[in-house]
């Protein structure tokens, strides 16, 4: 990418300079897969529309993040390509190489420090393919960005992959946008039978058992309590636990999850208020401007909560010497960390969000 500056375009407080703002060549993102961090990864994608306005931006997906792409702005087109976790799958890799050639790209960026993210973009000759040292890739890419131990947080592992080398990082990166069409949230409203009362969306799934906290049926009795209408939203290996939560809080409570993550989006964007675990829901919610509430255990709100803010964080009380582990599943203290988060503190946080009152500080 050149380096020759132009203008400067400032978006809020953000400042990205614009360079080659005639450049129509088009740009390639391989984010990485997880739903959290994809979406994060549209940081990275309103860096390049800043920095070239004209370049089009396409991001490789999985069939799952997918439904992302319909509500990311600034992002041209998606590349639903499916590769197997844990294994090369060279035969899917010549696929992907034929079709990412075809398309003509100019630059890859691939955010992911593995040897596996960097195959496709290699064997189709896209002339610069940018990432950071990672597991031998010489040859796979072909411009390298230095000093990923410097950079504390994910964002800015990601963001700064798409500034050129040695540019002055902005004090702050954009934030990721997901925009649902206010149509759409009415639609969806209606189909589903949800009427227009004040919901809480509860997101009890994660990636990793010593993510989820365990008292959402007691937390929906609660707020159901209040008058409040409860939704479940998540995947089908949240069905089980959904069940448990209605079965808890009565009738105010509705069981939304289901296979298609467009499902869960559309929830979070029509709920009043989002409550989740540190999971891709949290990530989808925060980055609608729903307020979110999310509660932490074993994983650190610095590193790891939305880039766009949270509305409150809940932690326990109790000091737990081991917190932050970041450990998938607990080994010490018989999990702590989520077990001494009572559903009082939930429901009474949820309640300060609704109210106006929450400071956004971990409660």
């Amino acid at each position: 990418m050149g380096n020759t500056l132009q203008h400067l375009n400032i978006d809020s407080d953000h400042c990205v300079a614009v360079e080659n703002a005639s450049d129509t060549r088009p740009i390639l993102i391989i984010p990485y897969m997880w739903i959290g961090d994809f979406v994060r990864g549209h940081s990275v994608v309103r860096v390049l529309n800043q920095r070239f306005p004209k370049r089009p931006v396409d991001l490789l997906t999985t069939s799952l993040c997918a439904p992302l792409l319909d509500y990311m702005p600034g992002v041209r087109a998606g590349i639903v390509w499916d590769l197997p976790r844990g294994r090369l799958s060279l035969a899917r890799q010549f696929g992907l190489a034929a079709e990412l050639r075809a398309r003509n790209y100019a630059t890859a960026l691939v955010l992911p420090r593995t040897w596996k993210s960097a195959i496709a973009p290699a064997l189709a000759g896209i002339p610069e393919r940018i990432g950071f040292v990672g597991e031998a890739r010489f040859g796979l890419i072909n411009h390298w960005r230095w000093g990923e131990k410097a950079l504390p947080r994910f964002l800015d592992k990601n963001a700064a992959l798409a500034l050129p080398d040695g540019a002055t990082r902005p004090a702050e990166w954009p934030v990721p946008q997901l925009r649902v069409p206010p149509e759409d949230v009415k639609r969806f409203r209606q189909t589903r039978g949800l009427g227009q009362n004040t919901a809480v969306a509860l997101a009890p799934g994660s990636v990793g058992s010593s993510k989820r906290w365990t008292y959402y049926p007691q937390a929906a009795k609660l707020l159901a309590g209040r008058g409040i209408d409860v939704w479940v939203v998540g995947g089908p290996g949240e069905k089980a636990m959904a069940a448990e939560i209605v079965a808890a809080g009565g009738a105010r409570v509705h069981d939304l999850t289901g296979t298609d993550l467009r499902n869960g989006i559309l929830a979070m964007a029509a709920a009043s208020v989002a409550v989740s675990n540190d999971s891709g829901l949290m990530h989808i919610a925060a980055a609608l401007g729903t307020p979110t509430v999310g509660i932490f255990g074993p994983t650190s709100p610095y590193l790891w909560a939305p880039i766009n803010g949270l509305a409150a964080t809940v932690q326990t009380r109790t000091s737990v010497p081991c917190q932050p582990c970041h450990r998938p599943v607990c080994t010490m203290n018989d999990h702590r960390c989520m077990r001494d988060i009572p559903a009082s503190d939930v429901a009474e946080t949820v309640a300060d969000v609704l109210a106006g009152t929450s400071a956004g500080a971990p409660h």
